[in-house]
């Protein structure tokens, strides 16, 4: 790998605003919002007693999704949207829309599957708790304030005490704590805004774009947009502060976006969002240090194409890569015990602007949230190749930009 240029201290400064955001990823009038209604439920099909003992079908698993959008534009959603999948088949079922959340945009769930949260994706931003219960539909619990400006991205730290969140305008990262009982948030611990290094080229500003927590738990890593740099921190999980330990900074105007973690925890595949790469990058879990290797294609032609979200296989063989320009889904083999990306090819994604997608639990099916064109596409994933297939037809749905499979 090549070097690349690193540092220790912390950062001090407020970071500053930055672009429009939405105007830059542009919306488009999406199919209808999802109905208000019923719980999420699972269903079997219906056989005469004397038959089940021998002949009776087995029942059709459902499983719930939920859908991040936004609220403020046109064409948006409501709130987050509420629906139920086929787990053999990947087929969708509005189910619903839980309301008084703004600007939705992005989704995690609590370790313990009891609590849900969302980014509020505003000048004003903000995260809130949404209480889940397999009787009816998910309750706010309230919200909190970032301290910034545009968050888009949150993670709960792997103990469940600890929300952690990334305001993309702002250029910062919070920490929030979460009460053990209830999941409801309480006032925001610790706030760090990327002062250093200055932006890369095209940048106004830090842009925060993803915080994470490696696979050991030892450190939280921010992906920054607008400096080009990974930073690393160790978070103080009794007081819920960070502290900047290590940095990695990418080639200039790479545009980092979104990183992802190789099972093995030593290696992690960052997608540059502004120069249209993949970076294979080495991990060191005893030093929270980052080191990025040489940027590689991301299979969709000469451009850019504003590569946005990265999955991998929990057995570490395969690597998916949404790509919202060029509209695919790029399909790579992880070999070398994950320090090499084999591209293998890309896939039309079926739906127009591909900003997020998602495995469900099983990692038998993959879900695409496209939301120019307002739908989310399913693909079947082949265990021993990591062919991608899709299932059927679309699924309409408000501006999707976060799809979460449970």
């Amino acid at each position: 790998m090549s070097a690349a240029r690193t540092g220790t201290g912390s950062d001090t400064a407020a970071g500053a605003a930055g672009i429009d955001r939405r105007h830059f990823l542009g919306t488009v009038a999406a199919g209808a919002a999802a109905s208000a209604g019923a719980a999420l439920l699972t269903v079997g099909d219906a056989a005469p007693a004397q038959a089940r003992h021998r002949s009776a079908p087995r029942p059709r698993a459902t499983r719930p999704l939920y859908l991040g959008t936004y609220t403020s534009i046109a064409g948006g959603g409501t709130g987050v949207g509420l629906g139920s999948y086929d787990a053999a088949s990947g087929q969708i079922t509005a189910t619903g829309v839980v309301t008084g959340v703004a600007d939705p945009s992005y989704l995690a769930l609590a370790p313990n599957g009891r609590t849900l949260y969302a980014v509020d994706e505003q000048e004003q931003g903000a995260v809130t708790a949404l209480a889940l219960s397999p009787d009816g539909p998910p309750r706010v619990l309230g919200s909190r304030p970032t301290g910034g400006a545009g968050p888009c991205h949150l993670s709960v730290h792997p103990g469940g005490r600890w929300l952690l969140s990334a305001n993309y305008l702002g250029g910062s990262v919070a920490v929030h704590p979460i009460d053990p009982d209830s999941g409801a948030l309480g006032a925001r611990t610790d706030l760090v805004a990327h002062s250093s290094p200055p932006p890369g080229p095209g940048q106004d500003g830090p842009h925060a774009h993803q915080i994470v927590t490696s696979p050991d738990g030892g450190h939280v890593l921010a992906v920054d947009l607008g400096t080009d740099t990974v930073y690393s921190y160790r978070l103080d999980e009794s007081a819920g502060k960070l502290t900047r330990v290590s940095y990695a900074v990418l080639r200039p105007g790479a545009g980092p976006r979104h990183l992802t973690f190789h099972p093995s925890g030593t290696f992690a595949y960052l997608a540059n969002e502004v120069d249209n790469t993949v970076v294979v990058c080495g991990y060191d879990p005893s030093t929270g240090k980052l080191t990025p290797g040489e940027p590689q294609s991301t299979g969709t032609g000469a451009g850019t194409s504003f590569p946005a979200h990265l999955l991998v296989t929990e057995d570490g063989g395969f690597a998916f890569l949404a790509n919202r320009g060029h509209n695919s889904l790029t399909r790579y083999a992880v070999e070398a015990g994950g320090a090499r990306l084999r591209l293998l090819d890309t896939v039309p994604v079926g739906g127009d602007f591909p900003r997020q997608i998602a495995f469900s639990p099983d990692q038998r099916l993959l879900f695409a949230a496209n939301q120019k064109s307002g739908s989310v596409t399913v693909f079947s994933v082949d265990a021993g190749s990591g062919a991608l297939e899709s299932t059927g037809q679309p699924f309409a749905a408000p501006v999707p930009v976060c799809v979460l499979p449970l």
